[in-house]
């Protein structure tokens, strides 16, 4: 009897996942950043499947264009980034970012980040997080430059209207991303992230609003490791209150904010920045780590905070900013 090796095996699957994954539906688009080859997806409103080859792999990302998407009229577009170990697919449902999209008129795509065989247990490299898109050296901002680029080729997109959202490790990779794409980014919206205490200063002021409960275990309001670090999984450990002082001075804001306090819900608003960037701050108190308004992000997930709206508050900052350099 044959013996076949336990590393045979793992070659043999992961050349059967690239065969597979390689193949790109009839409705996607391949996108090379050379220009060699590009296969233009058609306007279909809804939600539909895409991909690109990027870095020597496929990515993988939905789309959802909203019903007044006619191919001629520039409209916003929302980047929404998943967290540790979810997948677009869950986190268009979790957040209700499509229904947002289709009432008010904008355009989301839900990128995938990278795990083992492409698809398990995905993540997104962010720093100090997570798994295997960090243990890979995974260059996802790089990655993000050119899915905004392929939106813009494929889809009628006003560049000066380009947002990034995030949820979890999602939100680090939207801390992260900014920097880098500051020049074509016009806000920022961050759902119980962190940042690393390593980020350089943005050429440019940038708005920024924050969802955080003090209760959660992943990515702690007070910085550390989260529960999760004993697996591998630890978090940028910097606190809720580094991250507001970054972008604060960043931005230029008024030292002091506007604070409006709802049961358990503080509302910190640092208004007076550059360019009328401001910082904008939601601490929920007893809050885990949640989409606040949105469903469980996992069956054993926490609870959300049903008081705090985030995808219509999130779509409601970002319609307020955009970029005045921006050539559409």
């Amino acid at each position: 009897m044959q013996v076949v090796s336990a590393s045979a095996i793992r070659s043999v699957l992961a050349l059967v996942w690239l065969v597979c994954a390689s193949t790109v539906p009839a409705a996607a688009s391949l996108y090379d950043p050379a220009g060699s080859e590009t296969v233009a997806a058609p306007h279909v409103v809804g939600t539909s499947r895409e991909t690109m080859l990027y870095g020597r792999r496929v990515r993988s990302y939905l789309v959802h264009l909203p019903p007044c998407y006619d191919g001629q009229h520039k409209l916003p577009l929302v980047i929404m980034l998943h967290g540790g170990a979810a997948d677009a697919r869950a986190t268009e449902k979790i957040t209700g970012l499509s229904v947002k999209a289709d009432s008010a008129g904008f355009i989301v795509v839900y990128p995938n980040g990278l795990g083992r065989f492409g698809r398990f247990i995905r993540t997104w490299n962010a720093g100090d997080c997570c798994g295997y898109a960090r243990r890979h050296h995974i260059d996802d901002i790089s990655f993000l430059k050119e899915l905004i680029a392929s939106m813009k080729q494929h889809y009628s997109v006003d560049s000066s209207k380009v947002y990034i959202a995030g949820f979890s490790n999602g939100a680090m990779l939207a801390y992260q991303a900014a920097d880098s794409l500051v020049d074509q980014v016009a806000a920022i919206a961050v759902v119980s992230g962190s940042m690393t205490g390593r980020e350089g200063k943005l050429a440019r002021p940038l708005p920024v609003i924050i969802f955080h409960g003090t209760a959660d275990r992943n990515v702690p309001y007070g910085g550390g490791g989260g529960k999760l670090a004993k697996w591998g999984y630890a978090v940028n450990r910097k606190p809720v209150s580094y991250a507001v002082g970054f972008w604060v001075d960043l931005n230029g804001c008024l030292k002091v904010p506007e604070t409006v306090e709802r049961g358990d819900v503080v509302i910190q608003k640092y208004t007076g920045g550059k360019d009328g960037a401001s910082v904008v701050l939601y601490t929920m108190k007893g809050a885990g780590h949640i989409w606040p308004g949105g469903g469980r992000t996992w069956i054993g997930g926490d609870q959300p905070v049903n008081e705090v709206p985030a995808t219509d508050l999130i779509w409601d900052f970002f319609s307020s900013y955009s970029r005045t350099d921006a050539a559409n």
